[in-house]
C-alpha cells in the first residue's frame, strides 16, 4: 500500500503494550526491535509516515474525550477483550479501554482507509460508531468515518499451540529467529498423535496452515499430497516448513542485520516520522479543542 497513491500512516502502538508489559528497558528496545523489523521487511520511510505512537501526544488526548462518549457497554462487547481475558490476561482498565486508544489512533490522522484482518473488523466497527457518535454530538464532520480495507489473502496466523500467533499468548514463531532457536520453535508446534505411516488431513494441521503462508501452489500440492499417502510426519512437515522460512525472510534478515549497525538512522526514521504525523494529528485536534471547549493556554 506504499507504493499506491496514498498517504499512508503506519506506527508502532507502543502505549498498547502497556496494558501487559511494566518493563521500561524491555519496551524501549521492543520499539527498536520493531522499527529495525518493519523496515527490514520492506517499509520505506520516503513513501509512508512511520513513527512511534507515543511520539502523538494528540492520540490521547482524543482518545480521552472519545472515552467520554463511550458506553461501557460498547467495552463489554469486545471479543478481543473476552478472549484475552478467557486466555487467563490479568484484566485492566487499559486492555478494557483499548478499542478507544485504537479508535483515536485511526482518527487522529482523518484516515479514510484502514488495512485489517477478519479479527480486528469489530475495532473498526467501534471506531466508526465512536466517529459518528463525536459528529452527532457536536453537529459537524470533525472525524472522518474510515473503512475496514479487509486483507483477504492473510489468515488468521496459527501459534505453536494452535491459538491465533500473539506475543501476548507465547506462541509466536520470530520472523528473525535463525538457526537452532528457530529449529527448535518449528519443533515444538503442536500437531496431533496420528501415527507417522498413516494419512492425515493438511487442512487440519497447524504446520500446514503456516506452510501455505511461504510455498507456492505447486509446493502446497505436493506437500499435502504427502499427508494424504501416509509415511509422512508432522516431523518431515515441521522440517519443510523450517527450510521455507528461511528462504523465504533470508533477504530480510540480511537488511535486518545491516541496519543494527544504524541506530542513528533508525532513530531518525522514527523522530523525522514522529514529527510528521504530529502535524497531521494537530490539524484534526485543533478544530476538536474548540469545538469541545478545550481550553490551551501554551
Amino acid at each position: 500500500m506504499q507504493d499506491a497513491a496514498a498517504d499512508s500512516f503506519y506506527f508502532i502502538a507502543n502505549y498498547h503494550s502497556l496494558t501487559s508489559l511494566n518493563d521500561g528497558k524491555e519496551l524501549y528496545q521492543n520499539t527498536i526491535d520493531v522499527t529495525l523489523d518493519y523496515l527490514a521487511l520492506g517499509l520505506d520511510p520516503d513513501k509512508s509516515t512511520f513513527f512511534a505512537q507515543s511520539d502523538v501526544p494528540q492520540v490521547t488526548e482524543l482518545a480521552w474525550i472519545l472515552g467520554t462518549l463511550t458506553p461501557v457497554s460498547l467495552m463489554e462487547k469486545g471479543v478481543s477483550y473476552k478472549d484475552k481475558i478467557a486466555a487467563g490476561l490479568s484484566p485492566n482498565i487499559g486492555l478494557f479501554t483499548y478499542p478507544i486508544l485504537q479508535a483515536a489512533d485511526i482518527l487522529i490522522y482523518h484516515s479514510d482507509i484502514v488495512p485489517v484482518g477478519e479479527d480486528q473488523k469489530q475495532n473498526i466497527e467501534i471506531t466508526r460508531d465512536l466517529a459518528g457518535k463525536f459528529n452527532r454530538a457536536y453537529g459537524g464532520e470533525f472525524l472522518v468515518i474510515p473503512e475496514e480495507h479487509i486483507v483477504k489473502s492473510v489468515a488468521v496466523v496459527p501459534g505453536i499451540d494452535g491459538r491465533k500467533m500473539s506475543k501476548s499468548y507465547n506462541n509466536a514463531i520470530d520472523i528473525f529467529e535463525e538457526g537452532k532457536s528457530l529449529k527448535k520453535t518449528i519443533m515444538s508446534i503442536q500437531t496431533d498423535s496420528t501415527p507417522l505411516e498413516e494419512p492425515k488431513d493438511p487442512d487440519s494441521d497447524n504446520v500446514f496452515a503456516l506452510i501455505k503462508l511461504f510455498a507456492s501452489s505447486e509446493k502446497q500440492n505436493e506437500i499435502a499430497e504427502k499427508y494424504k499417502a501416509g509415511g509422512y510426519g508432522y516431523g518431515h512437515a515441521k522440517k519443510e516448513l523450517l527450510e521455507l522460512m528461511n528462504d523465504y525472510f533470508a533477504e530480510a534478515r540480511d537488511r535486518r542485520k545491516e541496519l543494527e549497525k544504524r541506530p542513528g538512522y533508525v532513530l531518525d526514521v522514527l523522530k523525522e516520522g514522529g514529527k510528521k504525523a504530529r502535524a497531521r494529528a494537530e490539524q484534526v485536534m485543533e478544530p476538536i479543542r474548540e469545538v469541545t471547549g478545550i481550553v490551551r493556554n501554551f
